[in-house]
């Protein structure tokens, strides 16, 4: 393997992380800043003056852009300063790299194992839009660099600074232990509100609200011992399989938004000149924000790896930082972030709801694209797997496993755990904050949830 290219992953994330110090701290204004930090970037990992294309493209996409394959700069930073979202596609492809490759067992060489057929070619790898899942995989397979996925931090800089305009986090629940084992979630909250972030907002809150939701939509769907229920409250790449592969199990889909657009949907109802930024361990968060049908509700998305080299480049340390905690959510709602959350939590609303029911919830738990791909197939074929609500995760472990992590899927399950243990809520169904919400959008009870006008606008796909 061609040393200058190799580890080109932690290379990208260094390249990042200057980005973002150099425009936080007003050094990059022009080309020529920009041309100075590709001319570094050379020198640092000894690359060549042939790889100053390959180099500027990777800049290009660290700053939310697509790779143009020229080897001069031009007005990348008016983009960047005149940026209302990140466009499509967000995992792209970057020459220069792939004819120096001489790994027989990278994800180009092979058809995806997510369906979407990505091959070597060479002038670079080529993706199956139509039958791309959108999970990131190859983006974090490519050792070389040759798929990167667009990072969205740098418009989010120049609205932060803006403070007339209100900017949240909504941090998904797969976010605890993430930074360290001492960390707290109150000390990342007070990080981010160093950086100009109005709060951090549990997207576990909203996952409490969907919770529900599909407790309602269970009861009422669910009424003979043959009938079931998909769930697609987490995960896009759950819900992009059955969409794209199994059409005919469609219509038994949960038409819920996820907790990540529910998050800002109703924040930005409550508070309309928000921005909202969502920070995930996911790649295909960015892709899911981008939908046509819930386009506007999350502005830009970040992950885990990329906000640990945000608060490195500017200086943050947590562990120095006060704890600002805020109890948002539920027990149930915080295990979304792993196997089988989803399903515990919506199981102990039915109950709540219908005590004596007849027809018992009983989950089918499936993670990994492998197992989720082979309980579509049973259920299309008509096999009784005995169960009535499926949950899907496209991620080993659920979201804990996704490919943008810090830490490991088996510690960040325990630090997941943990933190729901923590909380002073047990279900979505005792969180006086779900009923704050509710009110605040002029409902008055929580059986309205599937019946107000409103509120059935803000949690639907259209």
């Amino acid at each position: 393997m061609n040393n200058r290219f190799s580890n080109f992953q932690e290379k990208r994330m260094v390249i990042f992380g200057e980005l973002v110090r150099r425009y936080w701290n007003g050094n990059l204004n022009n080309v020529n800043d920009l041309e100075l930090l590709a001319q570094e970037t050379k020198e640092k990992y000894n690359l060549k003056e042939q790889d100053m294309t390959f180099i500027m493209d990777h800049i290009r996409v660290a700053m939310g852009q697509d790779p143009s394959g020229k080897q001069e700069f031009e007005d990348e930073l008016s983009i960047v300063k005149n940026s209302k979202a990140v466009g499509q596609p967000v995992v792209t492809k970057i020459l220069g790299a792939c004819e120096y490759c001489e790994n027989e067992d990278c994800e180009c060489t092979q058809s995806c194992k997510y369906e979407a057929h990505v091959y070597k070619r060479t002038e670079g790898p080529e993706i199956k839009s139509d039958k791309c899942l959108s999970c990131g995989k190859c983006s974090t397979g490519c050792n070389f660099g040759a798929l990167a996925d667009k990072i969205e931090f740098m418009p989010v800089i120049d609205i932060l600074k803006d403070k007339a305009t209100p900017v949240y986090a909504a941090v998904a629940p797969a976010i605890a232990g993430q930074f360290g084992d001492d960390i707290s979630m109150g000390q990342i909250r007070s990080a981010l509100k160093l950086m100009g972030f109005k709060d951090m907002i549990e997207v576990a809150l909203f996952a409490d609200i969907l919770t529900i939701k599909e407790a309602f939509e269970f009861t009422r769907l669910v009424k003979k011992e043959e009938d079931f229920f998909l769930t697609s409250c987490c995960c896009p790449i759950w819900f992009n399989m059955t969409k794209k592969t199994h059409p005919d199990l469609f219509k038994h889909m949960s038409p819920s938004v996820s907790p990540m657009i529910a998050s800002g949907r109703i924040l930005k109802e409550l508070y309309p000149d928000a921005k909202v930024v969502f920070i995930a361990p996911c790649i295909a968060k960015k892709n899911e924000a981008k939908e046509p049908e819930v386009i506007g509700s999350i502005d830009f998305v970040l992950n885990f790896r990329e906000l640990k080299e945000i608060f490195t480049a500017l200086d943050i340390h947590l562990s120095d930082l006060p704890s600002d905690d805020k109890d948002q959510a539920s027990f149930a709602g915080r295990l979304y972030a792993r196997t089988g959350g989803v399903s515990f939590s919506v199981k102990t609303v039915v109950n709540r709801l219908e005590p004596t029911r007849l027809i018992k919830l009983i989950p089918k738990k499936v993670d990994g694209v492998k197992d989720c791909k082979k309980v579509l197939d049973e259920l299309s074929n008509g096999e009784n797997i005995q169960a009535n609500f499926i949950e899907g995760m496209g991620c080993e472990g659920g979201c804990v496993g996704g490919p943008r992590t810090n830490i490991d899927a088996l510690k960040a399950t325990k630090a997941v755990n943990d933190f729901a243990e923590d909380s002073l809520i047990m279900t979505p169904f005792d969180n006086l904050n779900v009923m704050k919400i509710l009110k605040q959008l002029g409902i008055e009870s929580i059986e309205q949830i599937v019946d107000n006008e409103k509120l059935i606008k803000l949690l639907t796909r259209e």
